[in-house]
């Protein structure tokens, strides 16, 4: 009896198009007028616990962090004011865009948060939104708020730092 050879199906090319967001190559969102409004100092990385929807609407880049920041409550931590939109192709079951959502982080983590926090003047302001092994994080940053000159002074540096390079660039191809 002659032996029966099976043929395997060819290997599909592994450079299939994924989301990027998905894929964590790139952030769902960001918070941008965080480093404008605030000095940040130290980033810590903690997991969002979100229903069904609201992770297929971070997938879909519906997230905005601009007004919202992190609260220590009875030793859990909380995102507040984190705006996730409606899911397009939600049912009766889709949530709320502004609901309070808890942070996952180890006890640890939350006592020393807690004695930076007590330090006058610091905040918990969420600065991204990112996938991390199809889990969705939220990088923190301890916060100072800063004043209106401060951020003047910020511009002004920027500013200055960008004249330089253009300065540096039009030399360098001048020679």
């Amino acid at each position: 009896m002659a032996r029966q050879v099976h043929q395997t199906q060819p290997d599909k090319p592994k450079n299939l198009k994924r989301d990027p967001v998905a894929a964590g190559e790139r952030d769902a969102t960001v918070n941008r007028a965080a480093s404008h409004n605030y000095f940040l100092s130290d980033n810590f990385e903690a997991g969002v616990a979100l229903r069904g929807t609201e992770v297929k609407s971070v997938r879909s880049g519906l997230a905005n962090l601009k007004d919202a920041y992190g609260l220590i409550k009875d030793g859990e931590l909380w995102l507040l004011n984190a705006h996730i939109g409606p899911y397009d192709h939600g049912n009766i079951h889709n949530h709320e865009p502004l609901r309070t959502r808890k942070l996952l982080v180890k006890k640890d983590e939350v006592r020393k948060l807690t004695g930076k926090l007590q330090q006058k003047g610091f905040t918990l302001i969420p600065t991204r939104l990112y996938f991390k092994n199809g889990r969705v994080k939220c990088e923190l940053a301890l916060a100072k708020g800063k004043q209106q000159w401060d951020k003047r002074e910020t511009e002004r540096r920027r500013t200055a730092e960008n004249e330089a390079r253009t300065a540096i660039r039009e030399r360098k191809a001048r020679e």
